[in-house]
């Protein structure tokens, strides 16, 4: 039971991490960015680039890759949201806009790196392991559960305390009403896009190096997951995409360790369509009050 549990909150803290980027952007725009999934993936293989290639420690490759996919997010904002914003289709265009966008990038990825599985070198990650109670825990799982929560908890901080996190909570109130009030609202959107696309690209990293296998698609199934988690925890609720992208986590694992790994996704998604059923708004979602 207690290895079950560590092994869910493990994989339930990437889970967490990659759909509070989806939650973020959603909240403020009202629209799904789905090259979420391709910054996710690309983040992952510049990290190894940076460990195989240049040499540096994780422990610096994680940072600045992290950095570099939040660039990339104000990239994707830019080329692929700001020039549609406004229109009476705008939702659906920047959906199918971004969708262009993911694939550009898969493609490009495919051209760098190649179709095969990358793996980062031995030695790039402590190998050590840890006996709590009788559960046999990696200390690469239990740094990035750590990781995650502080990241979860940084985000938190920087929505609720800070200047910042005030002006995108208000244009995700109204967007014209944060206007007429003074704030830049194409600086605070791209911002977000910026912590988005960092959440989802460390996300990316703590993923390769917890499983050792960086592909060019990797982040497909990873994107159906964070949408799911979304969904579930309820559109926009950040709280709400934390607790299911955990719950989601021990579900698969107990299902694995019980039924096997051909039932893990559609025991996992069963448990998520019955949770809707109860409660058709998710878990912490509320009735939509933003206006445009």
């Amino acid at each position: 039971m207690g290895q079950q549990i560590v092994n869910g909150l493990f994989l339930g803290s990437i889970y967490a991490l990659f759909a509070l980027g989806y939650t973020l952007v959603f909240g403020v725009l009202d629209i799904l960015n789905l090259a979420h999934q391709a910054v996710f993936m690309l983040c992952a293989f510049l990290a190894l680039t940076l460990v195989s290639l240049a040499h540096l420690h994780i422990l610096l490759a994680l940072p600045l890759a992290t950095v570099a996919a939040g660039l990339v997010g104000i990239l994707v904002e830019r080329v692929a949201f700001r020039p549609l914003r406004g229109r009476a289709d705008s939702n659906v265009a920047g959906l199918i806009s971004s969708l262009a966008v993911a694939t550009i990038f898969e493609s490009i990825a495919l051209g760098l790196w190649g179709p095969d599985v990358s793996r980062f070198p031995l030695g790039t990650v402590p190998e050590r392991q840890l006996h709590l109670g009788g559960a046999v825990v990696q200390e690469l799982q239990l740094v990035i559960i750590g990781i995650a929560v502080l990241m979860v908890l940084g985000l938190t901080f920087l929505l609720q305390r800070t200047r910042l996190g005030r002006q995108i909570r208000a244009v995700a109130e109204s967007g014209f009403a944060a206007r007429v009030l003074g704030i830049d609202v194409d600086r605070v959107i791209a911002l977000s896009f910026f912590i988005s696309s960092a959440l989802g690209g460390a996300a990316g990293v703590l993923f390769g190096l917890a499983f050792n296998s960086i592909s060019p698609d990797v982040g497909r199934s990873v994107e159906l997951k964070g949408l799911a988690v979304i969904i579930v925890g309820g559109m926009g609720s950040m709280p709400g995409a934390v607790i299911a992208g955990f719950g989601l986590g021990l579900v698969e694992t107990f299902t694995v360790a019980r039924f096997g790994s051909s039932y893990r996704d559609a025991v996992a998604f069963a448990v998520l369509f019955l949770v809707l059923l109860v409660r058709p708004r998710g878990l912490l979602g509320q009735a939509a009050t933003r206006v445009a």
